[in-house]
């Protein structure tokens, strides 16, 4: 079975309240509904109430079965804005501005998922990288576990064609330009933890590079190996290699020869690229050549879930974000004893 085949199977047997505050696109109703026909998640519509109606009867879309709050409306607003106001007081907001800023639609939605309201949010379709990341730590705010939020994509290598068979988790594609050793080592341990969530597997980490084990002496290399020392520092149990090559990462034969001591026998299923231009490269070389599908950018690092779409994303992809926020929702439910 697929591991998005099995994400979805998780989420169906216990679904989770997921808000999305991008119901005027025609994209994320088509998701909302399928998530809320095959019982993949409880859904939450903010936004404007006419706009989402008006569009959901000219996309025959029926929302029976969601909850549609329209923030104008909502005896919530009140309490979010005295939330949203002691968050950012010392940033230099009003309660006047507060009762403004809870009004929009993807504010309103992470106030919901801080509040408990919510288990999930998603949101991207329309709203920039920038905007969906930015207000999910301002108002959901980080795990204490972790010390920045970054990104990854869950990708998908099912096809008969695919030599590496079942799902990777590839780290950060999308958010952290130019991590330094320590955010780097971070981002590792927050993919490891996504890969043990998403894939049902321990996680088995490498951290690549132009160089393995040594082989070239750079001061890019030197940022892998020590961000590498420290997650062994941090994460004594974890199976991790670094610095790596990619084919010494995911061919055993390679490994053996390249670097007998490996922990990872060339079997990583978490790929962690030293800046944001090898990760957006490589997932997209993965995708388009590669015949990967690509599902995220999702985020890690952030107390609740909130996760971030891409803007040319189809209705699948919504649906299968949808999925993904409900399984992180049960982790975090677990760490908290729920």
């Amino acid at each position: 079975m697929k591991a998005i085949n099995r994400i979805i199977d998780r989420a169906r047997a216990r679904p989770g309240r997921v808000v999305l505050c991008e119901g005027d696109d025609p994209r994320v109703l088509q998701a909302a509904l399928r998530a809320t026909r095959e019982g993949t998640a409880h859904i939450l519509l903010v936004g404007e109430r006419q706009r989402i109606t008006q569009l959901a009867e000219d996309e025959a879309i029926d929302l029976g079965g969601m909850t549609l709050i329209d923030p104008a409306d909502s005896p919530l607003a009140a309490g979010y804005a005295e939330t949203l106001f002691r968050l950012r007081e010392k940033k230099g907001m009003t309660l006047a501005q507060a009762q403004q800023e809870v009004l929009k639609p993807l504010v309103f939605a992470n106030m919901m998922v801080r509040a408990g309201d919510a288990d999930g949010s998603v949101a991207g379709a329309v709203h920039t990288t920038a905007d969906v990341v930015r207000t999910a730590i301002q108002v959901i705010g980080t795990d204490p576990s972790f010390k920045l939020v970054s990104s990854f994509f869950l990708m998908m290598m099912c096809e008969p064609f695919h030599s590496l068979k079942g799902g990777l988790i590839f780290s950060d594609c999308g958010l952290v330009v130019e991590p330094n050793a320590e955010e780097l080592s971070e981002i590792a341990m927050a993919a490891a933890d996504s890969a043990r969530t998403l894939l049902g597997e321990e996680p088995r980490v490498a951290m690549l590079s132009f160089s393995t084990s040594g082989s070239a002496k750079h001061a890019a290399v030197d940022k892998v190996t020590a961000a590498a020392e420290r997650v062994k520092a941090m994460r004594p149990g974890l199976a991790i290699d670094g610095d790596v090559q990619l084919d010494a990462a995911i061919v055993a034969e390679i490994a053996n020869r390249k670097l007998p001591e490996s922990q990872v026998k060339g079997k990583a299923n978490v790929l962690i690229f030293p800046n944001l231009e090898a990760g957006n490269i490589g997932y997209k070389l993965a995708e388009r050549v590669g015949g990967a599908v690509a599902i995220g950018p999702l985020l890690q690092g952030l107390a609740k879930p909130a996760n971030d779409l891409s803007r040319g994303c189809s209705s699948e992809d919504v649906f299968h974000v949808i999925a993904v926020t409900v399984v992180q929702a049960h982790e975090v439910a677990a760490k908290a004893g729920g």
